[in-house]
């Protein structure tokens, strides 16, 4: 796919940090799961959370977007704090796709993807040929124009995710945030969605996903956030972040971090009980 250049957002001054959380902490039912947590999120570039399960990936996504409200701390949004905006001027500015959306029965993917149009519209402004060539190009960037008719429940689980992604664009946003995009698909349709996020960071996107597999995840980003226990354990570079001691301190695996023969990034191998015919030094 070729990127395309998103229409009718303002540029972002280099350097400066769309989103940001300061001395954040939350938590469910009385229970602490994230404890005065700061993070800047750098701008033009993809960002993922990784972490072993209940170590708050999600909860800190869902926090950024507003979806939980901290009990303390502040997340601010280009500058504002993002508990003062109102939730259509959120929608304008960051797009959210959470873990395993799921569409009303019959839906086509055309209707599901103009539903992104909705912050824009209001009493005074209704649906116009503006926002039709806005889904239309969302539908052409995420490759699922020749769906548009097509019921999404009748689609597979990487045509699915091509089309929540496309909702999410057009909501004329170059800030996405992705919770666990890849889950239920096979390794293929993995690929070929994270191919479709790339494409839309190269293209202007501000990307935050959420990730549980570690080598896609690191082929992927320019900026890891490792978190442990509710905090951020490491940030940074995959090159610069992942070593088998952080492996081992964050997520309790034994493994080798070698050179990835067809990238530029690291790549993992874990180590097992089983089926191991030697362990370096280094990867002891």
């Amino acid at each position: 796919m070729v990127a395309q250049h998103i229409t009718g957002i303002e540029p972002v001054v280099e350097g400066t940090a769309r989103l940001a959380a300061s001395g954040v902490t939350v938590g469910y039912g009385g229970r602490i799961v994230i404890d005065d947590l700061d993070v800047a999120i750098p701008p033009g570039v993809m960002t993922t959370i990784i972490g072993p399960n209940g170590c708050g990936k999600s909860t800190l996504l869902r926090t950024l977007s507003r979806l939980l409200r901290p009990t303390s701390g502040t997340v601010v949004l280009d500058g504002e704090d993002i508990a003062k905006l109102r939730t259509r001027d959120v929608a304008k500015k960051l797009g959210l796709l959470p873990q395993a959306p799921v569409a009303p029965e019959g839906l086509t993917v055309s209707d599901l993807v103009a539903r992104g149009r909705h912050p824009h519209q209001s009493w005074l402004r209704q649906w116009s040929s503006d926002d039709a060539c806005v889904v239309e190009r969302a539908l052409a960037m995420t490759g699922v124009s020749d769906l548009a008719d097509r019921p999404v429940d009748s689609l597979s689980g990487g045509q699915r995710q091509r089309v929540w992604i496309s909702m999410t664009l057009a909501q004329g946003t170059d800030l996405l945030l992705l919770d666990e995009p890849t889950t239920y698909l096979d390794l293929a349709h993995a690929v070929d969605v994270l191919d479709l996020v790339d494409d839309l960071h190269e293209s202007g996107c501000t990307v935050v996903m959420v990730l549980h597999d570690l080598n896609l995840a690191t082929r992927y980003s320019d900026n890891l956030i490792v978190m442990r226990d509710g905090a951020i354990q490491a940030q940074g570079h995959p090159r610069d972040v992942i070593t088998a001691e952080l492996l081992n301190e964050a997520f309790g695996l034994r493994a080798q971090v070698i050179d990835d023969p067809v990238g530029d990034r690291p790549l993992i191998v874990p180590i097992g009980r089983t089926h191991v015919n030697f362990v370096t030094e280094k990867g002891s």
